[in-house]
């Protein structure tokens, strides 16, 4: 899961002459095709990150892509450190650690159960909240359909991995987090100078872990291109495309656009990967999917 970039209205329409003008329709096409790379991309590098696991384990893909994340933040951010107040840091320093905790927790649910499964049971945070912050009665029923989903991704078989389970659960409830201490930072912090700063400390929370790595388990050159190839993709390559395609698309659009990742993950996980999934996992997949589309749909806002 990519650093998302604080959301920003659409730009209102006004009526040009000029032939010179883009097309609102243009604008509007040119965001879905750059928020379908956006998933693309991010699926591919975690599905790439994987092929490290053998060598550097989870925790090192990981810890390559807090790094990744960091530079490209803190370059676009420039946050000024030094300005920062007692109640502007304490958000910055929990959305660090979460921050970090959602994509350890991510990547070792994907060593265990797949990718698809894993960027499923993570789409519940997202979904959660929205779900949590309304009263409507369609929403309650979407509630429903994704629970249903879930059920039907835990069922007891003997194959059944609990703890990878688990581990996208936690990964859920971090993505939740993740938005809620993101609204904090983004309204005590002007720009993105607060998810800058905390993409920074999130990477040096891991920078122990690079440094026994390479002291204790030199990584090979193909498991350090996989590791940063896997920071590129589902790092840099989603937040810049995310800051492009917000000022193209309305937020709700994005949002719904968003639906798509659980499915891309499992078509990524099935063609690099050879993740195979049951029929009753696409059905869950399209469960969960579905809940959030129509949610979107249905909403007036």
């Amino acid at each position: 899961m990519q650093a998302a970039p604080a959301r920003s209205a659409a730009p209102a329409h006004r009526t040009v002459t000029a032939p010179s003008a883009p097309k609102p329709g243009g604008k509007r096409l040119a965001g879905v095709v750059t928020m379908f790379g956006s998933g693309l991309s991010n699926q591919t590098g975690a599905a790439i990150g994987s092929l490290a696991f053998p060598v550097l384990g989870p925790v090192g893909v990981v810890a390559v892509r807090q790094y990744v994340a960091a530079i490209v933040l803190l370059a676009v951010g420039r946050p000024r450190l030094r300005t920062f107040t007692k109640q502007q840091w304490w958000p910055v320093l929990l959305l660090a650690v979460v921050f970090g905790t959602m994509n350890l927790s991510l990547y070792s649910a994907i060593d265990r159960i797949g990718l698809g499964l894993a960027v499923t049971l993570e789409f519940l945070g997202p979904l959660g909240i929205a779900l949590a912050a309304s009263r409507r009665r369609v929403d309650a029923c979407c509630a429903l359909i994704a629970a249903a989903g879930v059920i039907t991704l835990m069922r007891p078989q003997p194959s059944t991995d609990y703890l990878g389970m688990g581990l996208g659960l936690l990964a859920a409830v971090c993505w939740a987090s993740y938005i809620l201490l993101n609204r904090t930072v983004g309204r005590r912090i002007p720009g993105v100078q607060g998810s800058a700063a905390a993409a920074g400390l999130s990477a040096l929370m891991f920078l122990p872990v690079g440094i026994v790595l390479v002291v204790e388990h030199p990584p090979t050159a193909g498991a350090a291109a996989y590791a940063l190839a896997a920071g590129v993709l589902s790092s840099a390559v989603p937040y810049l495309a995310d800051l492009r395609t917000l000022r193209r698309v309305p937020a709700q659009t994005f949002g719904l656009f968003m639906s798509v990742n659980p499915v891309l993950a499992a078509v990524v996980g099935w063609i690099i990967l050879g993740q195979n999934l049951g029929w009753t996992e696409w059905a869950a997949i399209a469960a969960i999917v579905a809940a959030n589309t129509l949610s979107i749909l249905t909403s007036r806002a």
